[in-house]
């Protein structure tokens, strides 16, 4: 049993820089959620959404700053928070020589996930696969590869979801079939940060939206004080690096 922080952020982020060297890629980015908080972030290539997901994963160190998911700190606590948390993006952390059912085991047995067999069937059938169980990943093509890894993601019944680009390689079924897994997961509670470039997909499932630019997270709403056409004008302009009224701006 998880014992959330007593301020009830389920996520906390602050002052977290990254370098690259001489490269900055995240300056000072300051980020709390809730449990039960669906957060989509949106940002350009190189913005630096996928760092910050791998830091929060604990795939990645960051150069300074603070960081707690469900009280753990990243950087020390990896083996308990991979417990809590499922993370899909653009590595599918698939087996190509093993089949289907063998890379749901595989990660089954190592979150000592019960009544395995019967969850790996229930789940092949939420992603539309149950007729490939028994083949190989290497015969799969893009989207049914990212369908796969949707399962292997959600297998230990995550609290926390990191979805970097999910809808990547997803045919038209598979991106309706993930939009409504995603609010089931929703509705349920979970806490969700989904990066993505589409502007629509994302303000259809988050309760809370918010822009990365250049590194710096420089707007952050919740869902209910944003109208769409202003959204999509706000992150046009802050991606130019135009300025932008001082309430739209953390």
């Amino acid at each position: 049993m998880i014992e959330l922080p007593k301020n009830d952020n389920i996520i906390e982020v602050k002052g977290l820089v990254k370098k690259f060297g001489f490269k900055i890629v995240l300056r000072k980015v300051d980020l709390f959620l809730q449990r039960g908080d669906f957060l989509a972030l949106f940002g350009h290539n190189g913005a630096g959404k996928t760092t910050l997901i791998q830091i929060l994963c604990s795939l990645m160190l960051p150069t300074s700053g603070k960081v707690r998911v469900a009280g753990f700190d990243p950087r020390y606590d990896r083996e308990a928070l991979c417990k809590i948390i499922g993370v899909i993006s653009h590595n599918t952390y698939l087996y190509d020589n093993l089949s289907a059912f063998e890379n749901l085991k595989f990660y089954g047995m190592m979150y000592d996930v019960v009544n395995l067999n019967e969850k790996i069937e229930e789940l092949m059938d939420l992603v539309g696969l149950s007729e490939y169980m028994n083949d190989h990943v290497q015969t799969f093509s893009r989207g049914m590869q990212q369908r796969l890894s949707v399962a292997r993601a959600i297998i230990h019944d995550p609290l926390i979801l990191f979805l970097d680009e999910p809808y990547t390689g997803l045919d038209q079924q598979g991106a309706e079939d993930l939009k409504h897994l995603l609010e089931k997961f929703r509705d349920q509670g979970k806490t969700i940060i989904m990066t993505s470039h589409n502007l629509d997909r994302g303000l259809e499932l988050c309760d809370q939206a918010a822009i990365l630019v250049a590194g710096t997270l420089v707007y952050k709403k919740d869902i209910g004080k944003i109208i769409k056409d202003d959204f999509k004008q706000t992150y046009l302009k802050l991606s130019e690096g135009k300025t932008l009224p001082m309430q739209v701006v953390l």
